[in-house]
């Protein structure tokens, strides 16, 4: 049973009670990897809850950047939020068609840009599909909706910011990785990168903080999973996975257990493991 905290994570129930509120805002997060055959916006267009909006994460990025879905200047962000229609004083609700996945990403993107009245819609799509709650398919009607930002860039790491992390060993890295592309000895989806680990960091699955059903863990359990993964919670976190989407569902998770001091490695290993001067670990 969700605790309903429209901060960080909401029910079905909770968001068919809300669904008619004048100031709320759903957007559909699905991504997929590029390999997966599976195409998001079309499923959006088939289907998706009632007045939702389509988040693209790879397009409401930096395109400046050659890593994949950077966090979007702030501009950027702004334009594209606005022509969805979302803007100051909304409540948003993000979901995906994984359950939970992609839009973790999204919720920590909103509070990279310090918006902080956003909840992850707990088991997401799926779930909500599967309680044969009302689905549409037609596009939302559009308002546009006046957007200020404020960057919170305490909530964000570079490159150069993780390698000290990893070398003095003052905040706590978690990859959300699979163990075994955590260990090497897994290859990894994108061509060009090593395989393995960031020294020093701790794994932590993403899937090891869903239940069966797709929602999340409650607290107690999400707080035993990082313990149990070795994750000292009284120091810093970083968060980091594969190209910086599933480790924002180690985010989510550390903001359900009240662990406020965490920011995301951005780049992830997509990037650490492209460049051949930084040490990787593997085992």
């Amino acid at each position: 049973m969700t605790e309903d905290d429209p901060k960080t994570l909401v029910s079905t129930q909770w968001l068919a009670e809300h669904l008619r509120d004048p100031d709320l805002r759903v957007l559909d997060a699905t991504w997929y990897m590029p390999d997966s055959g599976r195409d998001a916006k079309k499923e959006y267009d088939a289907g998706h809850i009632p007045s939702a909006r389509f988040f693209d994460i790879d397009e409401i990025s930096d395109s400046r950047s050659d890593l994949p879905h950077m966090a979007p200047p702030v501009e950027k962000f702004i334009s594209r939020l606005r022509k969805m229609g979302v803007g100051d004083g909304h409540q948003v609700v993000v979901y995906d068609g994984c359950g939970i996945l992609s839009a973790p990403r999204v919720w920590w993107l909103f509070r990279l840009m310090g918006k902080t009245d956003v909840a992850v819609l707990d088991g997401g799509f799926p779930k909500w599909k599967a309680e044969g709650r009302e689905i549409e398919d037609l596009p939302p009607m559009i308002r546009d909706r006046h957007m200020t930002v404020q960057r919170q860039s305490f909530l964000v790491k570079d490159v150069t910011q993780v390698a000290a992390a990893s070398k003095l060993g003052d905040h706590e890295i978690v990859d959300a990785r699979s163990p075994g592309r955590f260990a090497g000895t897994e290859p990894e989806p994108r061509p060009g990168v090593r395989p393995g680990h960031i020294p020093g960091s701790k794994n932590l699955h993403y899937a090891t903080l869903l239940n069966p059903d797709g929602t999340m863990k409650d607290p107690d359990a999400l707080r035993a999973a990082f313990e149990a993964a070795g994750v000292d919670l009284t120091k810093p976190a970083i968060t980091s996975c594969g190209s910086g989407i599933t480790a924002a569902v180690l985010s989510l998770a550390l903001e359900r257990i009240g662990k406020t001091d965490h920011a995301l490695y951005d780049g992830s290993w997509t990037e650490w493991g492209m460049y051949g001067d930084l040490n990787v670990a593997t085992g």
